[in-house]
């Protein structure tokens, strides 16, 4: 799969649509793309490569373009596999192309690629530039934007920022590979389940790198996943602006587990107790049946947040208990919380939800409206209606603004 960008830019990618999981962690339902980028001036320099073995016509893709000519530079953004797979046999191939990159990036290069000739890197630091005639790279680190070696490449004569993993999203390119060419909209779900799920917890980072780059006067931005926003790049530089700033709106994702239906007729009663308190906003998962992939996107909208599990030996439900690991390393920016649980005949969901809230609420500064409710069994209505007062105040909390 390749396109024109510019005369002397192309892009060299391909979609993935039979790797089921991410990092063998993540749901791919909509598969994903790997991007590349070839610039052909008086130097030759591929910014980034593919997974290794995702797509056999890449190298007669590049070679094509190249056209008889020679690769001078490989440039490598990110060491990450699924755009660092190719180096090997692309030194293999052109003998005479500079792997350019960072320090940390050498590091890793040297574990994935053991016995490469360190002679042929070239080692850049942060405003470091690489000429290819008319084209000019201005290097920018960006450290965990995802991994410790990240970097962009801004070209200061076409104004073209090479972003790397920031402005990634899951999904392939089907047909359309830039913004005017798609509805933007489409892939905006999908870019924030990537984000919540691969960068969502180097914010801070990514908010440091957002300012860089707002520094910089930007047409184009090429990420490696997704498309290329030639058309308007403003629109995913505010969305990734909203996230990093965990901006959230008045809402709430309520997350359960049950076994046998219990604790899913507890949260059936808590989703229509605060409709009825005015909160619009309400999605209900069952964390069985959704992975946390999907929880997660929804929780980084919302400023609410509803957890229940039934007891499962002493313990939480295992899903839930994945949910909240999943929560805990992410780390989705403040929230308000409410809790409940189920049991039989031992207790144990709720106390040890309390237990991940509690440090969630020291860490992140999470605010629990109410220690939580543990119903017995079959929930009656009479247990049920227990439930309240503390739901009115939930939601009146919800509406309240949080102050920073």
């Amino acid at each position: 799969m390749t396109a024109n960008i510019l005369d002397t830019l192309h892009f060299i990618g391909t979609n993935d649509r039979n790797k089921p999981f991410f990092e063998s962690n993540w749901p791919l339902p909509f598969g994903i793309s790997y991007n590349s980028y070839l610039i052909t001036d008086k130097k030759t320099a591929l910014l980034d490569t593919i997974e290794y073995g995702s797509d056999r016509s890449y190298m007669e893709n590049l070679a094509r373009i190249l056209n008889g000519r020679g690769l001078d530079y490989l440039v490598v953004l990110h060491m990450e596999p699924d755009h660092a797979g190719m180096i090997g046999e692309l030194l293999q191939r052109y003998p005479l192309a500079t792997v350019v990159t960072n320090a940390r990036a050498i590091k890793l290069m040297e574990l994935y690629f053991p016995g490469i000739d360190k002679n042929r890197i070239r080692e850049v630091k942060e405003g470091d530039s690489l000429e290819l005639g008319y084209h000019n790279l201005q290097f920018v680190m960006t450290p965990m934007v995802h991994w410790p070696e990240s970097m962009m490449a801004y070209c200061t004569t076409e104004k073209i920022l090479f972003s790397q993993d920031a402005f990634g999203t899951f999904g392939t390119l089907d047909g359309g590979i830039f913004d005017d060419e798609i509805d933007p909209e489409y892939y905006k779900e999908e870019m924030l389940r990537y984000y919540t799920n691969i960068i969502g917890r180097f914010s801070s980072q990514v908010a440091k790198s957002l300012q860089k780059a707002a520094s910089l006067p930007i047409k184009i931005i090429c990420p490696v996943h997704g498309p290329v926003w030639r058309t308007n790049p403003e629109i995913v530089f505010d969305w990734y602006s909203k996230w990093a700033a965990s901006q959230a709106t008045e809402g709430v994702v309520l997350a359960y587990a049950t076994m046998y239906g219990h604790t899913q007729r507890t949260a059936d009663y808590i989703a229509r107790r605060l409709a009825l308190n005015g909160v619009r906003n309400i999605r209900v998962f069952d964390v069985s049946k959704t992975h946390p992939s999907f929880i997660l996107k929804e929780i980084w909208k919302y400023n609410g947040l509803v957890l229940g599990s039934c007891s499962y030996n002493t313990g939480m439900h295992p899903a839930m208990h994945q949910l909240c690991n999943e929560i805990e390393i992410m780390q989705p920016g403040r929230k308000k919380v409410f809790l409940f649980g189920g049991y039989s005949w031992s207790g144990g969901g709720l106390k040890n939800l309390q237990l991940f809230a509690q440090k969630m609420a020291e860490q992140h500064k999470w605010e629990l409206s109410a220690p939580g409710t543990e119903l017995a069994g079959y929930p009656t209505l009479q247990g049920l209606e227990s439930l309240d007062d503390d739901l009115a105040t939930f939601a009146k909390i919800l509406k309240t603004k949080t102050t920073q």
